[in-house]
Protein backbone atom coordinates (compact mmCIF):
# COMPACT_ATOMS: atom_id res chain seq x y z
CA UNK A 1 0.00 0.00 0.00
CA UNK A 2 1.41 3.40 -0.95
CA UNK A 3 1.71 6.00 1.80
CA UNK A 4 -0.70 8.93 1.47
CA UNK A 5 0.74 12.04 -0.12
CA UNK A 6 1.21 14.66 2.58
CA UNK A 7 0.51 18.34 1.95
CA UNK A 8 3.63 20.44 1.38
CA UNK A 9 2.10 23.93 1.63
CA UNK A 10 -0.77 25.56 3.47
CA UNK A 11 -2.13 28.99 4.29
CA UNK A 12 -1.91 30.70 7.66
CA UNK A 13 -2.69 34.14 9.09
CA UNK A 14 0.21 36.29 10.29
CA UNK A 15 0.12 39.43 12.44
CA UNK A 16 2.15 42.10 10.60
CA UNK A 17 1.73 45.04 12.98
CA UNK A 18 0.16 45.56 16.40
CA UNK A 19 -3.28 47.20 16.04
CA UNK A 20 -3.91 50.53 17.73
CA UNK A 21 -7.58 50.78 18.63
CA UNK A 22 -9.75 48.83 16.21
CA UNK A 23 -7.76 46.18 14.23
CA UNK A 24 -7.41 46.93 10.50
CA UNK A 25 -7.00 44.42 7.63
CA UNK A 26 -3.54 45.80 6.82
CA UNK A 27 -2.36 44.64 10.30
CA UNK A 28 -2.66 41.04 9.02
CA UNK A 29 -1.71 38.84 6.05
CA UNK A 30 -2.80 35.43 4.78
CA UNK A 31 0.46 33.71 3.85
CA UNK A 32 1.28 30.48 2.02
CA UNK A 33 3.96 28.53 3.90
CA UNK A 34 5.65 25.13 3.84
CA UNK A 35 4.07 22.34 5.90
CA UNK A 36 6.78 20.19 7.56
CA UNK A 37 6.34 16.45 8.14
CA UNK A 38 5.68 15.57 11.78
CA UNK A 39 8.77 14.63 13.82
CA UNK A 40 8.88 11.98 16.54
CA UNK A 41 6.12 12.68 19.08
CA UNK A 42 4.15 14.92 16.69
CA UNK A 43 1.03 14.72 14.52
CA UNK A 44 0.13 16.59 11.35
CA UNK A 45 -3.46 17.87 11.48
CA UNK A 46 -5.69 19.16 8.71
CA UNK A 47 -7.77 21.74 10.56
CA UNK A 48 -11.51 21.51 9.99
CA UNK A 49 -12.85 24.14 12.39
CA UNK A 50 -11.14 27.19 13.88
CA UNK A 51 -12.18 29.29 16.86
CA UNK A 52 -12.09 33.09 16.98
CA UNK A 53 -12.54 34.68 20.40
CA UNK A 54 -12.49 38.15 22.00
CA UNK A 55 -9.37 37.40 24.09
CA UNK A 56 -7.34 37.23 20.87
CA UNK A 57 -7.49 41.02 20.65
CA UNK A 58 -5.33 41.18 23.79
CA UNK A 59 -2.72 38.88 22.26
CA UNK A 60 -2.32 41.30 19.35
CA UNK A 61 -0.94 43.90 21.75
CA UNK A 62 2.60 43.83 23.14
CA UNK A 63 1.31 44.68 26.62
CA UNK A 64 2.14 42.23 29.39
CA UNK A 65 -0.83 39.95 29.96
CA UNK A 66 -1.74 36.47 31.16
CA UNK A 67 -0.69 34.95 27.86
CA UNK A 68 2.23 35.78 25.54
CA UNK A 69 1.48 38.23 22.72
CA UNK A 70 1.34 36.98 19.15
CA UNK A 71 4.71 37.27 17.45
CA UNK A 72 4.90 39.61 14.46
CA UNK A 73 5.40 37.85 11.16
CA UNK A 74 4.41 34.45 12.54
CA UNK A 75 1.20 32.44 12.53
CA UNK A 76 -1.35 33.40 15.15
CA UNK A 77 -2.84 30.77 17.47
CA UNK A 78 -6.28 29.76 18.65
CA UNK A 79 -8.47 26.76 19.30
CA UNK A 80 -8.87 24.32 16.42
CA UNK A 81 -10.19 20.84 15.78
CA UNK A 82 -9.09 18.74 12.86
CA UNK A 83 -8.27 15.37 11.36
CA UNK A 84 -4.87 13.74 11.78
CA UNK A 85 -3.30 13.11 8.36
CA UNK A 86 0.04 11.76 9.65
CA UNK A 87 1.18 10.62 13.09
CA UNK A 88 4.47 9.82 14.80
CA UNK A 89 2.72 9.20 18.12
CA UNK A 90 1.57 5.99 19.82
CA UNK A 91 -2.17 6.08 20.42
CA UNK A 92 -3.02 8.62 17.70
CA UNK A 93 -3.45 7.43 14.13
CA UNK A 94 -4.32 9.02 10.81
CA UNK A 95 -8.07 9.55 10.69
CA UNK A 96 -8.37 10.42 14.39
CA UNK A 97 -9.74 13.84 15.32
CA UNK A 98 -7.94 16.09 17.79
CA UNK A 99 -8.48 19.38 19.56
CA UNK A 100 -5.42 21.65 19.76
CA UNK A 101 -4.35 25.27 19.92
CA UNK A 102 -2.79 25.91 16.52
CA UNK A 103 -5.62 27.60 14.68
CA UNK A 104 -5.55 30.45 12.15
CA UNK A 105 -3.99 27.96 9.66
CA UNK A 106 -4.99 25.10 7.36
CA UNK A 107 -2.42 22.56 8.58
CA UNK A 108 -0.74 22.28 11.97
CA UNK A 109 2.13 20.17 13.27
CA UNK A 110 1.27 19.53 16.91
CA UNK A 111 3.20 17.91 19.76
CA UNK A 112 1.29 14.94 21.20
CA UNK A 113 1.06 16.61 24.63
CA UNK A 114 -0.87 19.52 23.02
CA UNK A 115 -3.38 17.34 21.11
CA UNK A 116 -6.52 15.97 22.76
CA UNK A 117 -8.46 13.24 20.95
CA UNK A 118 -12.17 14.00 20.52
CA UNK A 119 -15.04 11.78 19.44
CA UNK A 120 -17.03 13.02 16.42
CA UNK A 121 -19.72 10.43 17.25
CA UNK A 122 -20.39 11.93 20.71
CA UNK A 123 -20.89 15.50 19.48
CA UNK A 124 -20.35 17.54 16.31
CA UNK A 125 -16.67 18.45 15.93
CA UNK A 126 -17.37 22.17 16.18
CA UNK A 127 -18.95 21.64 19.62
CA UNK A 128 -15.48 20.88 21.02
CA UNK A 129 -14.52 24.51 20.30
CA UNK A 130 -17.59 25.86 22.04
CA UNK A 131 -20.24 24.26 24.19
CA UNK A 132 -18.02 21.29 25.19
CA UNK A 133 -14.70 23.10 24.85
CA UNK A 134 -12.93 26.07 26.36
CA UNK A 135 -16.04 28.23 25.98
CA UNK A 136 -18.23 25.84 27.93
CA UNK A 137 -15.62 25.25 30.63
CA UNK A 138 -15.28 29.02 31.02
CA UNK A 139 -19.00 29.27 31.73
CA UNK A 140 -18.95 26.28 34.08
CA UNK A 141 -15.88 27.30 36.11
CA UNK A 142 -16.81 30.97 36.30
CA UNK A 143 -20.35 30.33 37.49
CA UNK A 144 -19.80 27.40 39.83
CA UNK A 145 -16.31 27.96 41.21
CA UNK A 146 -15.49 31.68 40.92
CA UNK A 147 -19.01 32.98 41.56
CA UNK A 148 -19.86 30.16 44.01
CA UNK A 149 -23.32 29.76 42.48
CA UNK A 150 -25.87 27.99 44.64
CA UNK A 151 -29.45 26.89 44.11
CA UNK A 152 -31.89 29.76 44.53
CA UNK A 153 -29.47 32.49 43.42
CA UNK A 154 -30.60 35.27 41.12
CA UNK A 155 -28.11 35.57 38.23
CA UNK A 156 -27.36 38.41 35.80
CA UNK A 157 -25.24 37.71 32.69
CA UNK A 158 -23.93 40.36 30.28
CA UNK A 159 -23.08 39.47 26.69
CA UNK A 160 -25.69 36.79 27.30
CA UNK A 161 -26.26 35.81 23.66
CA UNK A 162 -22.55 35.10 23.18
CA UNK A 163 -21.02 31.66 23.41
CA UNK A 164 -20.06 31.89 27.11
CA UNK A 165 -22.96 34.01 28.31
CA UNK A 166 -25.69 31.85 26.80
CA UNK A 167 -24.22 28.79 28.48
CA UNK A 168 -23.87 30.54 31.86
CA UNK A 169 -27.56 31.43 31.89
CA UNK A 170 -28.68 27.94 30.93
CA UNK A 171 -26.38 26.25 33.46
CA UNK A 172 -27.79 28.52 36.17
CA UNK A 173 -31.34 27.55 35.19
CA UNK A 174 -30.50 23.83 35.04
CA UNK A 175 -28.92 24.10 38.50
CA UNK A 176 -31.88 25.82 40.13
CA UNK A 177 -31.43 29.60 39.86
CA UNK A 178 -34.41 31.55 41.15
CA UNK A 179 -34.12 34.07 38.29
CA UNK A 180 -31.78 34.53 35.32
CA UNK A 181 -31.47 37.88 33.55
CA UNK A 182 -29.42 38.56 30.43
CA UNK A 183 -28.38 41.62 28.47
CA UNK A 184 -27.64 41.61 24.73
CA UNK A 185 -27.18 44.10 21.91
CA UNK A 186 -30.27 43.55 19.77
CA UNK A 187 -33.98 42.86 20.16
CA UNK A 188 -33.49 39.64 18.17
CA UNK A 189 -30.91 38.39 20.68
CA UNK A 190 -33.13 39.37 23.61
CA UNK A 191 -35.94 37.27 22.10
CA UNK A 192 -33.53 34.34 21.67
CA UNK A 193 -32.46 34.52 25.34
CA UNK A 194 -36.01 34.29 26.63
CA UNK A 195 -37.63 32.02 24.05
CA UNK A 196 -34.83 29.56 23.26
CA UNK A 197 -32.38 29.70 26.17
CA UNK A 198 -35.01 29.99 28.89
CA UNK A 199 -33.82 33.20 30.58
CA UNK A 200 -36.50 34.68 32.84
CA UNK A 201 -35.87 38.20 31.54
CA UNK A 202 -33.56 39.97 29.10
CA UNK A 203 -33.01 43.47 27.80
CA UNK A 204 -31.31 45.32 24.95
CA UNK A 205 -28.60 47.47 26.52
CA UNK A 206 -28.67 49.80 23.51
CA UNK A 207 -32.24 50.96 24.20
CA UNK A 208 -31.75 52.56 27.64
CA UNK A 209 -29.52 52.85 30.70
CA UNK A 210 -28.36 49.42 31.84
CA UNK A 211 -28.87 50.22 35.53
CA UNK A 212 -32.55 51.12 35.00
CA UNK A 213 -33.23 48.09 32.79
CA UNK A 214 -31.54 45.75 35.26
CA UNK A 215 -33.54 47.12 38.20
CA UNK A 216 -36.75 46.56 36.24
CA UNK A 217 -35.72 43.00 35.28
CA UNK A 218 -34.40 42.10 38.75
CA UNK A 219 -36.50 44.07 41.26
CA UNK A 220 -35.21 41.85 44.09
CA UNK A 221 -31.56 42.38 43.11
CA UNK A 222 -28.96 39.88 41.93
CA UNK A 223 -26.82 37.40 43.86
CA UNK A 224 -24.42 36.60 41.02
CA UNK A 225 -23.22 38.72 38.13
CA UNK A 226 -21.22 37.05 35.34
CA UNK A 227 -19.37 39.87 33.61
CA UNK A 228 -18.42 39.63 29.94
CA UNK A 229 -18.71 43.34 29.19
CA UNK A 230 -17.46 45.61 32.00
CA UNK A 231 -18.20 49.35 31.86
CA UNK A 232 -21.78 50.40 32.58
CA UNK A 233 -22.83 46.76 33.02
CA UNK A 234 -20.44 46.25 35.92
CA UNK A 235 -21.55 49.47 37.54
CA UNK A 236 -25.21 48.46 37.15
CA UNK A 237 -24.56 45.03 38.64
CA UNK A 238 -22.82 46.52 41.69
CA UNK A 239 -25.85 48.78 42.09
CA UNK A 240 -28.23 45.79 42.10
CA UNK A 241 -26.03 43.42 44.10
CA UNK A 242 -27.64 41.70 47.09
CA UNK A 243 -26.00 41.00 50.45
CA UNK A 244 -23.04 38.61 49.95
CA UNK A 245 -23.33 38.98 46.17
CA UNK A 246 -20.56 37.66 43.91
CA UNK A 247 -19.25 39.05 40.65
CA UNK A 248 -17.13 36.84 38.37
CA UNK A 249 -15.18 38.89 35.82
CA UNK A 250 -14.67 36.81 32.68
CA UNK A 251 -14.16 39.55 30.10
CA UNK A 252 -14.65 43.24 29.40
CA UNK A 253 -15.27 43.42 25.67
CA UNK A 254 -16.54 47.01 25.96
CA UNK A 255 -12.98 48.26 26.60
CA UNK A 256 -10.82 45.98 24.42
CA UNK A 257 -10.30 48.49 21.63
CA UNK A 258 -10.04 51.58 23.82
CA UNK A 259 -6.89 53.63 23.45
CA UNK A 260 -7.56 55.47 26.74
CA UNK A 261 -8.28 53.78 30.10
CA UNK A 262 -12.01 53.39 30.69
CA UNK A 263 -13.40 54.92 33.90
CA UNK A 264 -14.02 52.37 36.63
CA UNK A 265 -17.38 51.78 38.34
CA UNK A 266 -18.29 54.84 40.44
CA UNK A 267 -20.18 52.82 43.06
CA UNK A 268 -17.55 50.41 44.40
CA UNK A 269 -18.31 51.61 47.93
CA UNK A 270 -21.55 49.60 47.69
CA UNK A 271 -19.45 46.45 48.07
CA UNK A 272 -18.91 47.44 51.71
CA UNK A 273 -22.58 47.41 52.63
CA UNK A 274 -23.37 44.33 50.50
CA UNK A 275 -20.19 42.47 51.61
CA UNK A 276 -19.92 41.85 47.88
CA UNK A 277 -16.99 40.22 46.12
CA UNK A 278 -15.50 40.82 42.66
CA UNK A 279 -13.10 38.19 41.34
CA UNK A 280 -11.48 37.79 37.96
CA UNK A 281 -10.73 34.35 36.55
CA UNK A 282 -9.07 32.59 33.64
CA UNK A 283 -10.27 29.28 32.29
CA UNK A 284 -6.67 28.03 32.14
CA UNK A 285 -6.61 27.86 35.95
CA UNK A 286 -9.58 25.50 36.00
CA UNK A 287 -8.73 22.66 33.61
CA UNK A 288 -8.97 20.28 36.58
CA UNK A 289 -12.75 20.69 36.20
CA UNK A 290 -12.75 19.48 32.56
CA UNK A 291 -13.66 15.79 33.24
CA UNK A 292 -16.42 16.78 35.67
CA UNK A 293 -17.65 19.44 33.23
CA UNK A 294 -17.90 17.06 30.24
CA UNK A 295 -19.50 14.36 32.40
CA UNK A 296 -22.19 16.73 33.69
CA UNK A 297 -22.79 18.96 30.66
CA UNK A 298 -22.31 16.41 27.85
CA UNK A 299 -25.64 14.65 28.52
CA UNK A 300 -27.47 18.01 28.64
CA UNK A 301 -26.02 18.88 25.23
CA UNK A 302 -26.96 15.49 23.75
CA UNK A 303 -30.49 15.59 25.19
CA UNK A 304 -31.06 19.15 23.93
CA UNK A 305 -31.66 20.48 27.45
CA UNK A 306 -28.66 22.79 26.98
CA UNK A 307 -29.06 24.58 23.68
CA UNK A 308 -26.30 26.28 21.76
CA UNK A 309 -25.93 28.31 18.62
CA UNK A 310 -23.00 28.67 16.30
CA UNK A 311 -22.29 31.36 13.74
CA UNK A 312 -20.28 29.60 11.03
CA UNK A 313 -18.09 31.50 8.57
CA UNK A 314 -16.63 29.42 5.72
CA UNK A 315 -13.06 29.59 4.45
CA UNK A 316 -9.63 30.41 5.90
CA UNK A 317 -9.64 33.61 3.83
CA UNK A 318 -12.56 34.86 5.98
CA UNK A 319 -10.89 34.06 9.34
CA UNK A 320 -9.97 37.70 10.02
CA UNK A 321 -13.43 38.99 9.13
CA UNK A 322 -14.95 36.40 11.49
CA UNK A 323 -12.68 37.63 14.31
CA UNK A 324 -13.63 41.27 13.68
CA UNK A 325 -17.26 40.14 13.67
CA UNK A 326 -16.85 38.79 17.22
CA UNK A 327 -15.57 42.18 18.38
CA UNK A 328 -18.57 43.86 16.71
CA UNK A 329 -21.01 41.37 18.23
CA UNK A 330 -22.12 39.97 14.85
CA UNK A 331 -22.22 36.40 16.19
CA UNK A 332 -24.99 34.60 18.00
CA UNK A 333 -23.33 31.96 20.13
CA UNK A 334 -19.89 30.66 19.20
CA UNK A 335 -18.17 32.10 16.15
CA UNK A 336 -16.61 29.24 14.18
CA UNK A 337 -14.60 29.23 10.96
CA UNK A 338 -15.15 26.11 8.84
CA UNK A 339 -12.32 25.13 6.50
Amino acid sequence: MTAPTLPTTGREWHLLSRPVGWPKPEDFALVETEVPAPAEGQVLVRNKYLSVDPYMRGRMSAAKSYVAPYELGKAMQGGAVGEVVASNVDGITAGDHVLHFFGWREYAVVDAKNAVKVDPEAAPLSAYLGVLGMTGLTAYAGLLRTASFKEGDSVFVSGAAGAVGSQVGQLAKLKGASRVIGSAGSDEKVKLLVEEYGFDAAFNYKTGPVSEQLRAAAPDGVDVYFDNVGGDHLEAAIGSLNRDGRIAVCGMISVYNNTEPAPGPRNLARLIQTRGRIEGFLVGDHYDLQPQFVQEVGPWVRSGELKYRETVVEGIENNLEAFLGVLRGDNTGKMIVKL
